[in-house]
């Protein structure tokens, strides 16, 4: 569900702080490692999540900590844009990153290694690659193993730069784009072709991303054109990375939300790609079959409105107003002592599946709310991730069990006796 909050299967139950970051498949696990932007935009972590379905996701570890040892990594540094790629020759899990001070002037990159995926990885330095300034980057492994630093060069432009074969030092720079107004880039190789994607120089805002091919990543390369519709703003992301998912290219944009970071959400997308062009477009929600290599546009949505008199309340939750909700109300005072609850009842199911449902809510807190819900008996922990007040709301997903028939009933109330968000309503997939 592009733009959703997703909230991890296990404890602390927080909506997943990857921010930045890319994929990488080991031993049949993806794992997604990015930026922890709970505390802001200073540096916290560098955090690894795992999931068999790129779906469900799991809270591994915190990979690099705020004042673990070097002075890169101390309180009040910026930490950004962790990318990891393995090395076959020395059996290391390589993780290069954007070290910066608070006000950017200082433009490194940092290099850092681990024996294992989600370990503890081991920092090693942080400098300016070639002696050029670097910020927003990412990684490129090849099909013949060699290995790219993508980077922005301020005032020279955007750089591939090759790696050493360890791939823990920058030895040459193979392309130069001398429009300095790229930043953010990922490459996708399809057959003989690469793919460069790239974001335009818009601070936090989001902006119109491009893409260019080659054939050779020394280039020649082809001009820069739009891959998602002109004026969506790449649907209010900016490229993070774009990945082969068994033979599926996924686009994978960050929203961020300048004024709260932790708010920053994901927009992964499936890409169409066709020789030498490339194609996004929106999708409300999108099944991906990875064994098959497969996938397909996901199915319309039954909406269900917590306002709706056929619906209990209980415990002190009542309606309130909430001008942007779909029916002008919203439920609130679910949880807190009084333990509010809202049972939506005679949810339908055409068959008995697992589905990743959407709930429109708002949350007019700095720091996420948090639900129980208990479907057909079954109990999920919720993070809701703050919204701009209460009458702008957000969506959250959540992968759930729902039964054939229109019995299904879902249950809002405390977890861990806190106050939950106001519900707006919930969107479930008809199949």
């Amino acid at each position: 569900v592009p733009g959703a909050s997703i909230t991890t299967v296990n404890s602390p139950f927080q909506h997943v702080q990857a921010h930045g970051g890319g994929l990488i498949l080991v031993n049949g696990l993806y794992y997604l490692i990015g930026e922890n932007k709970l505390g802001g935009s200073a540096f916290q972590s560098i955090n690894c999540y795992s999931s068999p379905d790129l779906v469900n996701w799991r809270y591994e570890n915190a990979l690099l900590k705020v004042n673990s040892g070097p002075a890169d990594l101390a309180s009040g540094r910026v930490v950004e844009r962790p990318h990891v790629i393995y090395n076959e020759r020395t059996k290391k899990y390589v993780m290069w990153l954007h070290i910066d001070s608070s006000n950017y002037g200082e433009a490194k990159a940092g290099v850092a290694t681990s024996d294992t995926v989600c370990g503890a990885y081991t920092y090693i330095r942080g400098e300016r690659p070639l002696g050029f300034e670097s910020r927003d980057m990412n990684l490129y492994k090849d099909t013949d193993g060699s290995a790219y630093l993508l980077t922005e060069d301020r005032k020279n432009g955007l750089r591939i730069d090759a790696l050493s074969e360890d791939y823990t030092t920058v030895t040459k720079n193979v392309q130069l784009w001398k429009d300095n107004s790229f930043e953010a880039a990922a490459i996708l190789k399809r057959g003989s072709v690469y793919f460069m994607f790239a974001s335009k120089q818009s601070g936090w805002s989001p902006n119109d991303n491009l893409y260019c091919t080659s054939t050779n990543l020394a280039g020649p390369w082809s001009s820069w054109q739009l891959f998602a519709p002109k004026g969506t703003n790449t649907y209010t992301s900016q490229t993070g990375a774009v990945i082969d998912v068994n033979g599926v290219a996924m686009y994978m944009g960050d929203r961020w939300v300048s004024s709260n970071l932790m708010r920053s959400t994901y927009v992964w997308l499936p890409l169409t790609l066709s020789g030498t062009t490339a194609t996004l477009n929106k999708q409300v929600n999108w099944i991906l079959d990875i064994a098959k290599g497969t996938w397909t546009p996901g199915p319309v949505e039954t909406t269900y409105e917590a306002e709706d008199t056929l619906n209990t309340l209980s415990g002190g939750s009542r309606t309130i107003s909430c001008s942007g909700c779909s029916g002008k109300t919203s439920i609130g005072y679910i949880g807190g002592s009084p333990n509010g609850k809202l049972t939506i009842s005679g949810v339908s199911s055409t068959v008995s599946t697992n589905t990743t449902i959407r709930i429109n809510y708002t949350n007019a807190d700095s720091t996420q709310r948090y639900a129980t819900l208990s479907v057909n008996g079954a109990r999920y922990i919720v993070a809701f991730i703050p919204t701009p007040d209460d009458n702008s709301p957000g969506t959250a997903a959540v992968t759930v069990r729902l039964e054939e028939g229109k019995a299904n009933t879902f249950v809002f109330e405390a977890y861990n006796g806190g106050w939950g968000p106001n519900i707006d309503r919930i969107a479930i997939p008809v199949f």
